[in-house]
């Protein structure tokens, strides 16, 4: 019969635990583990007295029947492989709360989650406990007499941390009575365990060419300083001085920027008015303030002494969607590559030979461009590799029954359709696409990518700048050859709007503006399915709070509110949850959630378009994960997921190939039943940007 061990460990270890799990684990010791088995009182073992393992503990710890559950379980579970392995349960027998709780839209830290789901003060995670972590978890400061505070030399404090760890395992038993158990169940909870066999598995880094990328990086921030120091007669010593550039620009050059971030000063660079001594003092700044440093820093400390990183992958960690997201190196954040692949590889040699500051110009554009080629093949191996092709946009076509849509991919993926972007374009302004110009797929994409969630004339621009549209130049082209229905509309939405206090133009002169909106209008008129769906699961949602109990329908997915929980049916069985629903006095929907801006929690407002992102999202996800237990099956061992792309460690023969891995990844669910799947891959040594 099953039952359940409640644990959590304490552990000191001389490795900062902002290196990373993995590599703060391999030097840890446990010194408290707290437990309880099912409904029993929570006990502390202190390892540190010299007492045996507790026997109950022993039992549970060897027994298949047992599931053994953690708050933050792969923390616990890779300590135990290195201080305990003979102790440390399988992984099928492994449960996390904090996963738990991430699966359903709530926060993972467990203090959070406590005054979330209201459990009371005596079961709740201590407040104290953030003290007592800080004095007896980590080597004393410097200036401290003692290097480590123990229950010897801070006997009263390691009472109350004792205590404090058994009131972990109370809280985190408390926070389970408490969760659903709907998205942690079944092939769910199957593949956190495949995500944390992945986990476990890591990448193999090339640490020779990350050292040698710090070296470099840091040589050329010493040599950018000193020109920054002689372009400002000493006024700035460093161009990451943010507030020393600015007051330096604007009392040399008389010109105010509101801050130094990317966009601005690629914008200003293209702007003919600034004189060249300040252009050049800000392409100064591009270069110094690129981020490849601090990745190439983390990847170097977290990396274990084989060679390998791990635990890059948090489950569930993009919260509503359950998409995978980062830990530690970010993967899914690295920069994007302005080199081209043999300029990459060419650099790679030079950071390596410790040449590359005498080659390049622009040696920070190296490292940050190389930085993917720190992820290897070792020996006897290769990297096989294979990414969804526009998995959001097939998907959000098939959830909403865009069946011209669905049909365009098909053609497409069968070589005799025109390329969606090109389609989109001409979709919107009933134009032949074989007659569709470059400009014109580029405008294309940009509707493809702003406009599939309800996006208007602020999304189609902020994606337009990202892409280098000329937007008046759009205007000039789009204008004269417009449907007048769509100009007229678009025109009336302009006078409407600037009858409004603070009309929202986004500081585009009119007839660019007008242009941006017929645009919006011509996708919307070329996606009458989606355009509709919008609306349809606003309503839903809307009915849904309304009427408790009751299921609704819009299609492909289906709406029900049971108590404080809003659930989203999405085709693959899982459900986007929104906890605490509510519509507002104004009309407006909302829920608890995280604020992505002030990472509280607090109430989230949405709407019809962001809802369609969350399902359409969600969806994409399901289908990447839907595969990736048979790919492993077939020895293509999975390492990483980045986005809708995985990475695989194969044995370097031609059994494996990455045609096989885009088959497998194109497997249509059975849930998802005329969906256009497609995915294209390669092979290498060296990771790279395909």
């Amino acid at each position: 019969m099953t039952y359940r061990l409640w644990g959590d460990t304490e552990t000191y270890s001389e490795t900062p635990i902002s290196h990373g799990t993995y590599r703060y684990a391999a030097n840890a010791e446990i010194t408290l583990f707290a437990w309880a088995i099912d409904n029993d009182p929570a006990q502390v073992w202190d390892l540190t007295s010299g007492d045996p393992m507790p026997y109950d503990l022993e039992v549970a710890l060897t027994d298949p029947e047992c599931e053994v559950w953690f708050h933050n379980a792969m923390f616990d579970r890779t300590v135990m492989r290195n201080a305990v392995p003979d102790w440390c349960p399988p992984i099928e027998r492994w449960r996390d709360t904090m996963v738990q709780a991430m699966c359903h839209s709530l926060p993972g830290k467990l203090a959070t989650l406590c005054d979330v789901l209201g459990i009371a003060e005596d079961k709740a995670k201590s407040k104290r406990g953030g003290q007592l972590v800080q004095l007896f978890c980590k080597p004393r400061p410097a200036t401290s007499k003692i290097r480590r505070a123990t229950r010897d030399t801070h006997p009263v404090e390691w009472a109350e941390f004792v205590d404090y760890a058994r009131l972990d395992v109370e809280a985190m038993r408390e926070v389970n009575r408490k969760l659903p158990t709907w998205n942690y169940s079944g092939d769910e909870l199957a593949l956190w365990h495949l995500d944390q066999l992945i986990n476990d598995r890591g990448i193999a880094v090339d640490l020779d060419l990350a050292n040698a990328a710090l070296k470099a990086v840091g040589d050329e921030q010493a040599v950018l300083a000193e020109r920054t120091a002689d372009m400002t007669n000493g006024e700035v010593q460093t161009a990451t001085q943010r507030n020393a550039m600015l007051e330096h620009m604007l009392a040399e050059y008389g010109v105010a920027l509101p801050d130094l971030t990317m966009a601005t000063v690629e914008r200003r660079l293209d702007d003919p008015d600034i004189p060249q001594a300040m252009k050049e003092l800000l392409r100064v700044r591009l270069q110094a303030s690129t981020t490849s440093t601090s990745k190439y820093k983390a990847l170097v400390r977290a990396c274990n002494l084989d060679g390998r990183l791990r635990g890059l992958l948090q489950f569930a960690g993009a919260g509503r969607t359950a998409r995978w997201s980062g830990r530690t190196w970010q993967p899914q954040n690295l920069p994007r590559p302005t080199l081209k692949d043999d300029a990459i590889n060419e650099g790679i040699v030079a950071l390596k030979a410790g040449t590359a500051g005498l080659i390049y110009s622009n040696v920070m554009e190296v490292a940050s461009s190389a930085i993917r080629g720190c992820i290897v093949a070792p020996p006897g191996k290769k990297l096989v590799i294979a990414d969804l092709s526009n998995i959001e946009g097939r998907g959000l076509a098939w959830l909403a029954g865009e069946e011209w849509k669905l049909q365009a991919f098909r053609d497409f993926d069968a070589g005799i359709g025109f390329d969606l972007y090109k389609l989109a374009y001409a979709k919107s302004f009933g134009i032949d696409p074989a007659k569709v110009t470059k400009d014109q797929r580029q405008v294309g994409k940009v509707q493809e990518l702003a406009l599939g969630y309800q996006g208007g004339v602020g999304a189609f621009v902020t994606f337009a700048s990202a892409y280098g549209i000329d937007l008046d130049a759009l205007a000039a082209g789009i204008l004269p050859n417009a449907p007048q229905e769509l100009l007229g509309e678009a025109r009336k939405f302009l006078a409407w709007l600037k009858l409004k206090p603070k009309p929202e133009t986004y500081g585009l002169a009119e007839d660019t503006f007008v242009a941006c909106d017929v645009v919006k209008r011509g996708w919307r008129a070329g996606h009458p399915a989606i355009a509709a769906w919008w609306p349809t699961l606003e309503q839903a949602f809307r009915d849904a709070i309304d009427s408790p109990k009751y299921t609704f329908d819009c299609g492909t997915v289906k709406m029900r509110r049971d108590g404080s929980w809003l659930r989203v049916r999405l085709p693959s069985g899982r459900a986007l949850c929104y906890p605490a629903p509510l519509i507002d006095e104004a009309g407006n929907c909302s829920y608890m959630g995280m604020n992505q801006y002030s990472r509280k929690w607090e109430r989230v407002k949405t709407y019809a378009g962001k809802i369609a992102e969350n399902a359409t999202q969600a969806f994409a996800r399901d289908i990447l994960a839907y595969n990736m237990p048979r790919i492993e099956a077939e020895g293509y061992l999975l390492t990483l997921s980045v986005h809708d792309e995985l990475i695989c460690e194969c044995p370097d023969t031609n059994e494996f190939t990455h045609e096989r891995l885009a088959a497998l990844m194109s497997t249509v669910p059975p849930w998802a039943e005329g969906l256009p799947l497609a995915a294209a891959g390669f092979e290498c040594q060296r990771y790279r940007k395909e």
